[in-house]
């Protein structure tokens, strides 16, 4: 029976912990989904990390042979997420994003909250570089636990931040959702920025 490896679980776990930032993406969850109801919200934050999982595990399964299939780098998937982090920053930033409805509510899950705000680039990437150091069953065991582990960190981030917007009001959401969207606008130009490096390396 192989040996559940603690080493490696940790590394995972951490490693993916502050590369998604459960903390880091309430505002902009709770910017994007404020103008829905409370029951919806709570959907809108199963169905995100719902999505960012099964992301992340079609790429911990087939992440290396689809990037080599498709011949695109890791710079290639960074500087995408960063332009498409860069366009939800902008709407946040103007006032224009979008209020979620019964009809869009799935899409925003997938766009942009279960990817790339949560399962982003840095993300996919780490995975895959953490299912080349698989040597055994115990890695296997510990690389699944790990990803669990913060997605339900994840979720319980998300379902509980919702008792912010009663305290915060529509006013203190405004101001968090303009201040918010020009710190995701940094995040995005840094990631086309480490793109452009990548390309350059």
């Amino acid at each position: 029976m192989a040996t559940f490896n603690i080493k490696f679980f940790t590394q995972v776990f951490i490693t993916l912990l502050v590369i998604m930032d459960p903390l880091g993406n309430v505002p902009i969850f709770l910017s994007l989904t404020s103008g829905s109801k409370t029951s919806s919200q709570k959907k809108l934050a199963f169905q995100a990390v719902l999505v960012a999982g099964g992301g992340i595990g079609v790429f911990a399964l087939f992440g290396k042979q689809i990037l080599d299939y498709l011949g695109v780098t890791i710079p290639a998937l960074q500087g995408s997420g960063g332009l498409l982090l860069l366009l939800v920053a902008l709407e946040l930033l103007t006032g224009q994003a979008s209020k979620p409805t019964a009809l869009d509510e799935v899409s925003v899950a997938l766009v942009p909250l279960g990817t790339p705000l949560i399962a982003g680039p840095g993300a996919i990437a780490a995975i895959i570089v953490f299912v080349k150091e698989i040597r055994g069953g115990g890695d296997v065991v510990a690389l699944v636990a790990a990803i669990l582990s913060v997605l339900v960190i994840l979720w319980l981030s998300l379902r509980f931040s919702l008792q912010l917007i009663k305290i915060l009001k529509e006013s203190g959401i405004m101001l968090l959702t303009r201040v918010f969207g020009l710190l995701l606008a940094a995040i995005a130009v840094q990631l086309v920025a480490e793109a452009v490096q990548g390309f350059i390396r």
